[in-house]
């Protein structure tokens, strides 16, 4: 079984900026990754696969962000916080 494909980049960051994901760097990733993908067809392979590594070698310098966040990072287990805030842009937002 593969993984699910990545929505269009567009999609992708009007829904992160919709639900105010924007703060959160692994979505900045998957955001990278999805217009990584999307011209992957007009590059170079060897360009390709460098911008892949360092897309790769950016995730892994988040380093200790990772650590008490795997289930909801990795795993899709989202657990709201403690203290609940409304969306930037809400009509409850300050």
């Amino acid at each position: 079984m593969g993984a699910a494909p990545l929505p269009a980049s567009e999609d992708l960051a009007r829904y992160l900026e919709q639900r105010g994901e924007l703060g959160k760097p692994w979505m900045w990733h998957l955001l990278r990754l999805a217009k990584l993908q999307e011209a992957k067809e007009s590059m170079d392979p060897q360009q390709f696969i460098e911008e892949l590594q360092q897309a790769h070698a950016d995730l892994m310098r988040l380093g200790e962000f990772w650590k008490g966040r795997e289930a909801e990072v990795f795993g899709g287990q989202y657990r709201p916080p403690e203290v609940i805030e409304p969306l930037p842009g809400s009509a409850d937002d300050r």
